[in-house]
């Protein structure tokens, strides 16, 4: 039995490893995050799906409890102070308790791919609302709670894009530099507290949210580059979220996981 066979196979497939933890996954309505949060719950855990799209987070929570799981549907904009604390309040109000941050929300897969010299300045401060400061409140708002109970973990979804520098997205690729940056500042911070602060960069993720950022001549390109010859897909960073939210993880903070089939080795 492979493991996408087990991936499938639902709760009680993996070793728990997140048993009775309390995940708050944002952008998991849809793509990466709505994969996370079915793996953390496969895992054992608790999970808050916090989207800014109400309606698909909904999709994924009954989908989720059909299966026996545990989720939790939250509408968020993580741009938003006001809304991220809210999503922190209602998540201890519903379990008690928040252990486990996975900051996945993110502009991309809408992004029109353009020289750096012809982002407007309304286009690049949107992004980076969602992109970085969207991680900056969301890792706020939870942070006081995983002080008081003395652990936790957070991680940052960046992208493998910081690696290589790759043109015609610049404020993307600034967006997701920054997130290295601010993991590293805050790991610093929260240690004392027994909290982790790691970052995962994934090369090209495939998923059903359709994209323009890619072209088939440059996926083409990209697949053979890679170690591994084939399209990387939200499962195979599943595995690298579970680690890094599992006390196997417990002494390791500060990181830059690289999840890309051996795309960029820095």
């Amino acid at each position: 039995m492979g493991p996408d066979k087990h991936f499938r196979a639902g709760k009680g497939a993996h070793n728990m490893r997140l048993k009775d933890r309390v995940a708050i996954v944002t952008g998991a309505g849809q793509g990466i995050g709505r994969v996370f949060a079915r793996r953390l719950a496969s895992e054992g855990a608790k999970v808050v799906i916090a989207d800014i799209n109400y309606d698909n987070a909904l999709k994924v929570e009954q989908s989720l409890q059909q299966e026996g799981f545990d989720a939790f549907a939250i509408k968020v904009d993580v741009s938003n102070e006001q809304s991220t604390k809210e999503m922190a309040e209602k998540t201890m109000e519903r379990y008690g308790r928040i252990d486990i941050l996975i900051n996945n929300a993110a502009i991309f897969s809408t992004i029109k791919m353009k020289p750096f010299y012809q982002i407007s300045v309304e286009e690049w401060d949107a992004l980076q609302a969602v992109n970085l400061r969207g991680v900056f409140l969301a890792t706020k708002a939870v942070i006081p709670y995983m002080m008081e109970t003395r652990s936790g973990r957070i991680i940052n979804m960046s992208s493998a894009t910081i690696l290589e520098g790759r043109p015609n997205y610049a404020h993307y690729v600034t967006s997701k530099a920054g997130v290295v940056g601010f993991t590293r500042a805050v790991a610093r911070e929260v240690g004392d507290y027994n909290i982790t602060v790691n970052a995962i960069s994934p090369g090209p993720t495939y998923t059903e949210v359709p994209r323009e950022t890619v072209t088939e001549e440059q996926k083409i390109k990209i697949l053979n580059n890679q170690c591994i010859k084939k399209l990387e897909s939200p499962e195979d960073l599943a595995g690298a979220v579970v680690f890094l939210s599992s006390d196997d993880a417990a002494f390791i903070t500060g990181q830059l996981l690289n999840v890309d089939g051996g795309l960029n080795m820095h």
